[in-house]
């Protein structure tokens, strides 16, 4: 056997919740820093050979979101040929935590995230996941998937869903999100929990009607769900750290000019999350790229009903398949 297929270690899979394919595995993965974080990937089915899937899309997720959250989309990728991966970021899922208190979502900086970027690759290419790779960036996800776009990451077209260009926070409470964060060294603060966040994972702690994720309700119960079979998967807010780290990253992402590489970004027309504007802004200055604004959708645009799902994965397959 090739010893780069004998040196991975598997991990935890939680088949019973992602409810995606059958060919589902995790595996671990080191970063150079010394974290581990975990990676899973499905084939579009058992007997499908390699050579028969037209290449396979690396899920970056968003934060608080684990592998089993993908189960779902890596169906929907399957029926189109695709293989798929994602990942449990440090911080979250069953990656290592930052802090003590597992439920705090924290990162100490944003560009640490690129380390597990590496570590990813590095475990696609020894699992020789088909070729060529494509990006689905989700929220935070889309701001990692966007620096690692222009630190080469390795693949032949792009799609964001709501991307994490830009961070809602309302005008009167900006000025106290950046206070915070530059007291936050000097008081000792930033591993404290942002006011207004909750310990619990935000599905945990509010009802369907009047969320700010999906209009779906299956969906939406699919998650607590999720979570409430393996606890080990909750997070919670975000420290004071990581927002203002999260704010600098934003600030930094936005004076670069667009990769050149195709891309289609969806974004719901209820969004409340990411600053849809910062999002329409980047899509404009994207040579060739396209935004579809989604209507009705809020921020889970692949967690959205089979409709939108449908439209969504179609649509972005289509721009793949260009591209193999």
């Amino acid at each position: 056997m090739d010893k780069s297929l004998m040196d991975l270690t598997p991990a935890p899979y939680f088949a019973e919740i992602a409810e995606g394919p059958e060919t589902g595995q995790a595996h671990w993965a080191t970063t150079e820093d010394g974290l581990r974080i975990r990676v899973g990937h499905w084939l579009p089915s058992n007997d499908a050979p390699a050579k028969g899937i037209k290449g396979t899309v690396l899920i970056f997720p968003g934060r608080t979101e684990y592998v089993e959250k993908y189960g779902s989309a890596a169906i929907e990728l399957g029926q189109r040929g695709y293989a798929t991966l994602a990942v449990d970021w440090r911080g979250q899922g069953l990656g290592d935590r930052m802090l003590p208190d597992r439920r705090l979502g924290h990162v100490e900086k944003f560009g640490d995230f690129q380390k597990d970027v590496a570590a990813v690759v590095k475990l696609a290419k020894q699992l020789r996941l088909p070729e060529p790779w494509y990006l689905l960036g989700h929220s935070m996800g889309g701001a990692i998937g966007l620096r690692a776009l222009f630190e080469g990451l390795p693949v032949k077209a792009c799609a964001f869903s709501a991307p994490m260009w830009g961070i809602l926070i309302p005008a009167g409470l900006r000025p106290l999100a950046r206070i915070l964060g530059g007291l936050a060294p000097a008081f000792g603060i930033g591993n404290k929990r942002v006011p207004t966040t909750t310990a619990e994972h935000y599905v945990q702690s509010a009802p369907f009607k009047g969320n700010t994720l999906t209009n779906d309700p299956a969906m939406y119960q699919l998650m607590i769900d999720q979570l409430h079979a393996q606890s080990d998967l909750v997070l919670g807010g975000p420290t004071i750290n990581w927002l203002s780290e999260g704010l600098k990253e934003c600030e930094a992402l936005a004076e670069k000019p667009s990769p050149a590489l195709p891309c289609l970004t969806f974004l719901g027309t209820q969004e409340q999350i990411v600053n849809s504007e910062a999002v329409k802004e980047r899509m404009a200055r994207w040579p060739g790229g396209e935004l579809d604004l989604i209507d009705p959708a809020q921020h889970e645009i692949v967690m959205e009903d089979a409709q939108i799902r449908s439209r969504a994965f179609d649509k972005m397959c289509l721009l793949f398949d260009q591209y193999r």
